[in-house]
């Protein structure tokens, strides 16, 4: 932020003391900083343990309270313990994204959530970020994906597109063990696998299962 100083120097003489030198005029005070904003409390991250090995989001919760917040129940409940990467999409070498959730599990499962667009939190599906997938707007409940290489525009929300333009609801990123991540992504998918029909040919052979995800303190 800048400092605008506006220094204040006339010099008054008197008319009986002409020859004398003037003395200087005293130096302006300096115009205070303002206060420093309080940075607040630092965003919520989870661990997750797999059968892959570890990884840790982090839940932006500023900008993305609902998405965040419900996963952060799916977390603090445990409803994540014991679910798989059960998809898969591979687009390219290192482009795409894995899907992991309760798969519709209606012991796992909770109520479904309003949608919050990328163009209302700001957050885009970029390398690692953290998103919750949907059918119609309003749907979405106990699945998230994490994408692989930069997914913009696709899955942003585009309001100068017809139809359902919302896109996914990004609302975190993946803060360390991206390795773990590419390992899960990499992994060998079925040729002919399908899960209640859907996803065919996108289907892990040996899907990754989580072990536990817990609060990081």
């Amino acid at each position: 932020m800048r400092k605008f100083i506006a220094v204040l120097g006339a010099l008054v003489a008197a008319p009986l003391l002409a020859q004398t030198t003037p003395a200087p005029a005293p130096a302006p005070a300096p115009t205070p900083s303002p206060a420093a904003t309080p940075a607040g409390p630092p965003l919520p991250r989870v661990a997750i343990e797999t059968t892959a090995g570890r990884f840790v989001v982090e839940a932006d919760t500023k900008r993305a309270p609902i998405s965040s917040g419900n996963f952060l129940r799916y977390v603090d409940q445990k409803r994540l313990d014991g679910i798989t990467f059960y998809r898969v999409v591979k687009v390219d070498t290192r482009f795409g994204f894995v899907q992991f959730g309760t798969n519709g599990d209606p012991a796992k499962t909770l109520p479904p959530i309003k949608h919050e667009p990328t163009t209302l939190t700001g957050i885009q599906h970029l390398d690692g970020t953290l998103s919750t997938p949907r059918l119609r707007p309003g749907t979405a409940r106990g699945d998230f994906t994490i994408m692989l290489g930069d997914q913009r525009p696709s899955m942003d929300a585009d309001p100068s597109k017809p139809g359902d333009n919302a896109g996914y609801a990004a609302f975190g990123h993946v803060v360390e063990g991206m390795d773990v991540v590419l390992k899960i992504f990499d992994a060998p998918v079925s040729k002919t696998g399908s899960i209640r029909g859907a996803f065919k040919g996108e289907v892990p052979v040996a899907p990754v299962r989580i072990v536990s995800a817990r609060r990081v303190k």
